[in-house]
């Protein structure tokens, strides 16, 4: 067994799936198998795709009461990238829901403060349906969705009320004074946004995360001089943008990547011309 598939063995089961192609490779979290299809992008052919899906313990429960387990598995996430020898190729992150964005907060630390991944190239980013900040009510309907039909109706009442406490207590009524032991995703990347250029695609009518914390996230990036742009369908339902509009969401990011890529493009020639003329 090579590195590379024991640090994917070690991470959830039938949760990661690394798809080994050419050119360069996007690194892909998602919170939902369901986003399988988003894989299947034309604009993707000749990429490394890497997925991630966060088990729902971690998402619903570790990070609600400050445990930081997603950040060993984004960190074994990018040690994967070494194990493949495509850490010198461009990196573009496409993270769903809350789910994925917890896991690219992490993501983001790590780029920021271990030197080890300090060679890294990341050109960009796109976030479906996130983030979302103190909405109890949308976490609900997340978990309620998550936990499926099959849970007896007594024990999925049970996890929602116990759900619902702890989210209201730790992560608003106390969380003045928690945010200072463990920040929520949302301010942890607001408060320390990457430079990478972010495309954030969202909906009015997102049961889940509300399209005001979407718009006041991004513009508050755009504050701090992050490349930011944003759509928003109105009418899909959460995480379900491809679904409703394949055609025009394909297309909105293929022209992201596209321009993406050509910024890079643009940067490695003023360096190669900077150090041609001394």
């Amino acid at each position: 067994m090579t590195r590379a598939n024991h640090l994917l063995s070690s991470l959830h089961e039938d949760c990661a799936i690394i798809n080994v192609a050419q050119d360069w490779p996007v690194f892909y979290t998602s919170t939902s198998l369901i986003h399988a299809h988003c894989l299947c992008f034309p604009c993707l052919q000749g990429c490394v795709t890497i997925r991630y899906t966060a088990p729902l313990k971690t998402v619903f429960i570790s990070e609600s009461f400050g445990y930081k387990e997603l950040r060993n598995t984004a960190l074994k996430l990018l040690e994967i990238l070494y194990d493949y020898e495509v850490e010198n190729s461009p990196i573009f992150f496409h993270t769903f829901s809350n789910g994925g964005f917890m896991l690219y907060r992490y993501i983001v630390e790590l780029l920021h403060s271990d030197k080890q991944f300090s060679s890294l190239s990341v050109v960009g980013a796109i976030v479906d349906s996130a983030p979302g900040s103190g909405n109890v009510r949308g976490a609900l309907r997340a978990l309620t969705a998550t936990l499926g039909p099959k849970i007896s109706p007594v024990l999925r009442y049970i996890l929602l009320v116990l759900f619902a406490v702890t989210v209201f207590l730790l992560r608003i009524v106390l969380y003045p004074l928690t945010k200072y032991i463990h920040k929520n995703h949302y301010d942890a990347v607001q408060d320390r946004p990457p430079a990478w250029p972010h495309f954030f695609l969202y909906s009015r009518d997102d049961q889940v995360i509300r399209h005001k914390d979407i718009e006041g996230f991004l513009e508050t990036l755009k504050q701090k001089g992050v490349p930011v742009d944003s759509f928003d369908f109105v009418s899909s339902s959460h995480v379900g943008h491809f679904r409703y509009f394949p055609e025009e969401y394909t297309l909105k990011c293929h022209d992201f990547l596209v321009a993406c890529m050509k910024e890079l493009e643009g940067t490695e020639t003023k360096k190669r011309q900077y150090i041609q003329s001394h």
